[in-house]
This record gives C-alpha cells, sequence and structure tokens, in this order.
C-alpha cells in the first residue's frame, strides 16, 4: 500500500541502533550455530529455536491462530514463506555451519541481494539496470572469493567445502522469500502487525521444520547432547536473531528506510568475524576482506540511481 511518508528519514543515533542490533544478532546466530555444531543436529537445533521463539512470541500474537482469523483463508501463502524462511533457509545455514566458518556463512549470505536480482528478472519481470548488473558482477565476485578461500585455483578445482554450497543453498531460498514476501497481501488482521505476521509464518514453518527433523532422525543424524550449554545456545538464538532483530530491524526500516537498512545488513560479516575471533579462535584472513569490499561495493552500485 502506498504511504504518504517519505521513503527516508534522517539517521538518528536511536535508529542506527536499531539497524545496528539486527545484524548483531545474526551474526551472533551463525557463532552459536557453529558452537553447537557438536552439541545437536542442525535441522533439530532448527525446529526446537522456533519452536521456543514460538511459545515466547503466543502471548502477543495468539489471536491469529484463532479459526476466524486472517490466516486460514490464506495458509497456502503463509505455508509458502515458512517453507522457505524458516524451515529451508535456517535449516540449511545450520547444516552450512556444521563444516563452514561463522565468518564464510555470513559472507556467501551477504551475497543475497544478487540472487534477489536474479530471480527477480527471471520469475518476476523485475527490471534491471546497468547499475545493477555492475554491482552484482562485484558481488559475486566477493562471493567466489570466499568459495575459493582467496585461491582462483582451489575454485577452478572445485575443492569447496559442503558448508558453503548449503549457504548458496539457504540464500537462494531467502532471496525467494524476498520477493514473495514483498509481492503477498496481507489479511487486515495480520497487515501492520510483526508479532501476528512473523506468528503467521512461523506456525507452519515449524510444521516444516519438524517433518525435515523426523527425516533428519530417521536417516540417523539426529543427535543431542543435553545441557546447560545446549539450553544457553537455544534460549539465545530464540529471542535474539529470531525475535529482537526482527523488531528491531522492521523498526529501523520503518524509520530510515530500505536502502539505508541494506547498508547496515552488510554489518553482519563483519560482527561475525569479530565474534568468531573473540569467541571460536578464527582469525579472518586477507581474502574475507577482499571478500566484504568486493560485496558491499557492488550493493552500494546497485543501489545507486541511473
Amino acid at each position: 500500500m502506498p504511504s504518504s511518508q517519505p521513503e527516508t528519514d534522517r539517521l538518528t543515533p536511536g535508529t542506527a541502533l536499531l539497524l545496528a542490533t539486527a545484524p548483531l544478532m545474526w551474526a551472533g546466530n551463525a557463532v552459536v550455530g557453529r558452537l553447537a555444531a557438536p552439541l545437536i543436529a542442525p535441522v533439530a537445533l532448527n525446529f526446537l529455536r522456533w519452536l521456543l521463539a514460538l511459545a515466547l512470541l503466543l502471548p502477543l500474537a495468539w489471536p491469529v491462530l484463532r479459526p476466524g482469523s486472517g490466516l486460514w483463508p490464506h495458509w497456502r501463502r503463509y505455508a509458502l514463506l515458512g517453507l522457505l524462511g524458516i524451515g529451508s533457509y535456517n535449516a540449511l545455514q545450520y547444516m552450512a555451519l556444521t563444516t563452514s566458518t561463522p565468518l564464510n556463512v555470513t559472507l556467501v549470505g551477504a551475497g543475497a541481494p544478487i540472487w534477489m536480482l536474479a530471480i527477480g528478472a527471471l520469475f518476476f519481470k523485475a527490471p534491471v539496470s546497468r547499475q545493477q548488473v555492475l554491482g552484482a558482477l562485484a558481488s559475486i565476485a566477493g562471493v567466489l572469493t570466499v568459495l575459493s578461500r582467496g585461491s582462483w585455483q582451489e575454485l577452478l578445482a572445485l575443492r569447496l567445502v559442503a558448508g558453503d554450497l548449503y549457504m548458496v543453498l539457504a540464500t537462494l531460498s531467502w532471496a525467494l522469500y524476498s520477493w514473495l514476501l514483498v509481492r503477498t497481501d496481507q489479511p487486515a488482521s495480520i497487515r501492520g502487525d510483526w508479532a501476528a505476521f512473523l506468528m503467521a509464518q512461523m506456525v507452519f514453518g515449524l510444521a516444516w521444520s519438524g517433518l525435515f527433523t523426523g527425516v533428519e532422525w530417521s536417516l540417523g543424524r539426529w543427535h543431542a547432547s543435553w545441557g546447560w550449554p545446549l539450553a544457553a545456545m537455544l534460549v539465545f538464538i530464540a529471542i535474539g536473531p529470531a525475535l529482537l532483530a526482527y523488531r528491531c530491524w522492521g523498526l529501523g526500516v520503518q524509520r530510515a528506510g530500505p536502502v539505508m537498512g541494506a547498508f547496515f545488513i552488510n554489518l553482519t560479516p563483519l560482527f561475525a568475524a569479530l565474534l568468531s575471533a573473540a569467541f571460536l579462535g578464527e582469525v579472518p584472513h586477507g581474502y574475507h576482506g577482499l571478500a566484504f569490499a568486493l560485496i558491499v561495493g557492488g550493493i552500494v552500485i546497485s543501489s545507486r540511481r541511473s
């Protein structure tokens, strides 16, 4: 629905804090996912994360689950959004973190705007400008730098870590999710209510995640080491990346606009590098800095007007 308010407002310290909190939480999610890899199977981790998040969100958004709410006449669209954004993206990210580092995962994920550009052009007939093509080439070069570990010979030899490929699939899932998100009409009972909108996706995403967890168990890949470390990780990823980040991001974009938000989201790899060094002892390499510069540069070029 068109708005009479301007797309962007002046960036205040409070708005900057909101926009920076979300990528900090998402970087923390990657680090915790790496720490949790020896303790619990990745798909099960995703299921338990969203199960706890749903329980926390229920007091705010329970009316959306009533039989007469606007959710059920549109259940198919929310089931698809839940599959892509909750059931698939997060599970693939945790699977990626079993073999790849948080920094690599977040850098590959930072190429999401490029996949959004490609999916928009292929499936939604979205126009593509010359600046967007140039930006796409720069950002793709950044993603390839991560995948090759800074060695083009290694990329040509296809010696890739499985986790990086899982993250490419996760990023494709997120790109398609984002397009469907903006193309989905919201019922009146859900429109403008962040908690209801998240709950509408979460209830179906949790069902998908439960199904995938069952497949993981049937394949003999389910495992869990219960204890306070795992419990603390689950509480963090349910409250921080799943609920707090979503709320801060929504408020920040409302105040500063989506263009300004796009620059802040690329803080995620930087935060991931700092947190990885602090908690995992994984020191960034020179090619990580080059990849970050290429990805951010590509997005800056893409966002410029002709």
